[in-house]
C-alpha cells in the first residue's frame, strides 16, 4: 500500500462525488422526491480493515446488500469506488468530510433552483454519524442547508434515540440479537424488520418481537421513504433479497415455513 498522503491524493484524483442519485436503486427510484445516496464499502470491506458497521452481526453481515447483491455484484468497478471512498474516511478524514459537504451544497443548489425538496441517505451501505462528523469537522450541520432532508437506518440504539424528534428522520434495524433494544425502539420510532416473504406476497399484518405485543406492519418495500412519516409502534417490513433468502442466523424472519 502507498503511503498514506499519496494514497490520498489519487483517491481525491479519483473521486468526483460520494453521492449517486437514487435512480439506479429498486426501492429509492419509488420514492416521492429526487432521492440522492451515499455507498460506502459496508462494515470492515476496507483497506484498513475498519468497521463502518459497529453494531453489524453476522447475519446482517451474510445478509448485506452491499457486496452480495445488486449491481455491486455485477460490477466490480462499483465495489472498488465504494472501497476508495471508505478507504478515504479512514485516511483522511477531513479531505472526506470536505468533499461530502461540497456534494451537499451541490444539492442544496439544486433543490433551490429547482423548487424541490431533495432527500439524502448518507448511510446507503454504512452506519455512520455523519451528521455530527461533518459538524464537528466543518463546523456545519448539513441539516441546515435549504432545499435537503435527511433520513437512514441504523442498529445504534443511541443514535436513533439521539435524532428522534428532529430533522434526521431514522428507522431502527432489527437483527437476530437485539430483540431487547428493538422492543425499547419502538417507543420511539419504526422498526425494520425482514421478512422471508417473496416478491409479489403479501407481508405478515403483524409482528411481535416478544409474542405478546403486536404491531402493524407498513410495507417498506414500496417505496424508501416511506419510513419518513412512520411514527413509533409501527414495523417497517421488508422482503428478503440477495442472500438473505438462504439466512438461517434469525436475521431473517421466517414466516413462510
Amino acid at each position: 500500500m502507498q503511503s498514506g498522503s499519496v494514497q490520498v491524493v489519487t483517491f481525491k484524483n479519483r473521486l468526483k462525488s460520494l453521492v449517486s442519485k437514487g435512480t439506479s436503486n429498486a426501492k429509492t427510484v419509488k420514492n416521492s422526491q429526487e432521492t440522492w445516496i451515499m455507498y460506502i464499502s459496508p462494515y470492515d470491506l476496507n483497506s484498513y480493515g475498519k468497521t463502518v458497521c459497529s453494531n453489524a452481526t453476522f447475519g446482517c453481515k451474510n445478509s448485506c446488500l452491499g457486496p452480495h447483491s445488486g449491481r455491486a455484484l455485477l460490477f466490480q468497478m462499483i465495489t472498488q469506488a465504494r472501497i476508495r471512498k471508505t478507504d478515504l474516511y479512514f485516511s483522511d478524514r477531513n479531505a472526506f468530510c470536505q468533499m461530502l459537504l461540497k456534494d451537499m451544497m451541490r444539492l442544496s443548489n439544486r433543490a433551490t433552483k429547482k423548487g424541490i425538496t431533495i432527500q439524502v441517505r448518507l448511510n446507503g451501505t454504512s452506519d455512520l454519524d455523519f451528521i455530527a462528523i461533518l459538524k464537528n469537522r466543518t463546523g456545519i450541520d448539513i441539516r441546515t442547508l435549504p432545499g435537503l432532508s435527511f433520513y437512514d437506518y441504523t442498529k445504534q440504539i443511541g443514535k436513533f434515540k439521539k435524532y428522534q424528534g428532529t430533522d434526521y428522520k431514522l428507522t431502527f434495524s432489527r437483527s437476530e440479537t437485539n430483540t431487547a433494544e428493538c422492543i425499547e425502539a419502538i417507543k420511539y420510532g419504526p422498526v425494520a424488520v425482514v421478512f422471508d416473504t417473496k416478491k409479489g406476497q403479501d407481508l405478515p399484518g403483524t409482528f411481535s418481537f416478544d409474542g405478546k405485543t403486536f404491531y402493524p406492519v407498513i410495507d417498506g418495500d414500496k417505496a424508501d421513504d416511506l419510513m419518513v412519516n412512520l411514527g413509533s409502534g409501527f414495523i417497517l417490513g421488508l422482503r428478503a433479497k440477495g442472500k438473505a433468502k438462504q439466512d438461517l442466523t434469525g436475521f431473517v424472519v421466517r414466516v413462510n415455513q
